[in-house]
């Protein structure tokens, strides 16, 4: 195994001074879909330069969309609403929230595609999209009746109507409202709580009209032009997680985290910690495209077990195996519950994350819908992150604060959604 693939922390250093997580993923993603597919030019401003925004970027080129770099920004041309055939397979590496919204996307255009990833995303189940846009009259086919990739898209006009999901999902969502682009008809979607609200401020931003009830109701009419609009994405807010984290278990951390995103519908990692005893102050706080933008400061702080779960989760299921290292500092014990969508993501990240901790030395048990964590102390020792970017990122927060080093195998998929992670940890530490 390369160097590449493995990452080793060494525990010892607080984490001091101020930094600048990148742009947020979600946002990233959508600034180049959204503005692809509408009228008119617009400057997307601290895109994310990692690898799963690079497969959104490069299909959306495939798909006649005009991307160019100017300087720092890039310059999205947008085709008016109708997409070009892709003479060849549109391939989103690891990205499952390139595939499923770029499905909703083409099910609705006069086109046919065929989408596909890596090992771990054909992996990836594709009936939570498929199966709501087939009942508004997109066809697709493909491996296990079309509910994994490659997955062919035969795209044509499609007729909205009611349709609730039993899983509160951004990607679901998102995919059908890029469907309504191609369709007549109201679109009635309903989700048991409201996940993240990312393309209902960016559709409205862009002149769509749609009503929002506030707890995971949208109805959005079919048929609505986009118009272009210039986008400032904020930092991650995930990617701030490691950060927070890290500095919250690190005796003598004090560290200042500038232009994070603080979207409601996604900043349940906060108060999860806040709920823990965590040290974390918004020093300032702004608005940009919609979007809530603040600077945070968070020192160490005594961590307490507490109960996470509930209406929480979809605001901050991509943090719940950083927040289950955090629970291994904490004293007491941490339930997490409804997690049940961390079975299908890059890896099983229940199963990944309890058995980094076990290696670790941490007692911890694994639910059919999440974990308890017994908080206390960790040991070094060497943990297998499945090619998970979020579980490799959390192991090497954990060496912050441990007894001993850490080495986490498996690490290259870190680029697919942070590339900087290492170089900005060793700074903070430094």
């Amino acid at each position: 195994m390369s160097a590449k693939e493995q990452l080793k922390v060494v525990p010892g250093a607080a984490l001091r001074g101020t930094l600048r997580v990148p742009g947020d993923k979600s946002i990233s993603h959508r600034s180049l879909i959204f503005n692809g597919v509408a009228h008119g030019q617009a400057r997307v401003s601290g895109l994310l330069g990692a690898l799963d925004v690079q497969a959104t970027r490069r299909c959306m080129t495939q798909l006649g969309v005009q991307i160019e770099a100017q300087g720092q920004d890039i310059l999205v041309t947008g085709r008016g609403g109708k997409l070009q055939e892709p003479d060849d397979v549109l391939d989103c590496g690891n990205s499952g929230t390139s595939i499923r919204l770029l499905t909703g996307l083409l099910a609705g255009q006069d086109l046919y595609a065929v989408l596909t990833g890596d090992v771990h995303l054909r992996k990836r189940p594709m009936a939570r999209v498929t199966v709501p846009l087939s009942t508004l009259g997109a066809r697709f086919d493909g491996r296990d009746g079309g509910r994994l990739a490659p997955l062919s898209v035969r795209g044509g006009p499609l007729h909205l109507g009611k349709l609730t999901s039993k899983v509160a999902s951004a990607q679901v969502k998102t995919s059908l409202m890029l469907a309504s682009l191609g369709a007549e008809g109201l679109l009635d979607y309903r989700e048991p709580s409201l996940s993240r609200d990312h393309s209902e401020r960016l559709f409205k931003a862009m002149g769509a009209e749609l009503e929002m009830d506030g707890i995971g109701g949208l109805k959005l009419a079919g048929g609505q032009g986009l118009q272009a609009v210039d986008i400032q994405v904020p930092g991650d807010i995930s990617s701030a997680a490691f950060f927070l984290v890290a500095a919250s278990i690190t005796p003598g951390s004090e560290l200042v985290l500038k232009g994070v995103g603080l979207n409601p519908t996604r900043d349940g990692v906060l108060h999860a910690l806040w709920a823990m005893g965590a040290d974390i102050e918004v020093l300032d706080k702004w608005v940009s495209g919609g979007e809530e933008i603040g600077d945070l400061r968070v020192r160490h702080a005594a961590l307490q077990g507490t109960e996470i779960g509930g209406d929480l989760i979809p605001r901050l299921v991509d943090e719940v195996p950083v927040l289950a290292v955090a629970a291994a500092f904490a004293q007491g014990e941490t339930r997490f519950t409804d997690c049940a969508e961390l079975r299908v993501k890059e890896s099983d990240r229940l199963a990944a994350t309890a058995a980094g901790l076990s290696a670790l030395g941490v007692q911890v048990q694994e639910l059919p819908d999440g974990l308890v964590v017994q908080g206390g102390a960790m040991s070094g020792g060497e943990v297998n992150s499945f090619g998970d970017h979020r579980i490799a990122m959390a192991f090497c927060v954990a060496a912050c604060a441990a007894a001993g080093p850490i080495l986490v195998r498996d690490t290259a998929n870190v680029a697919t959604s942070f590339p900087e992670f290492s170089e900005l940890l060793e700074r903070a530490r430094a």
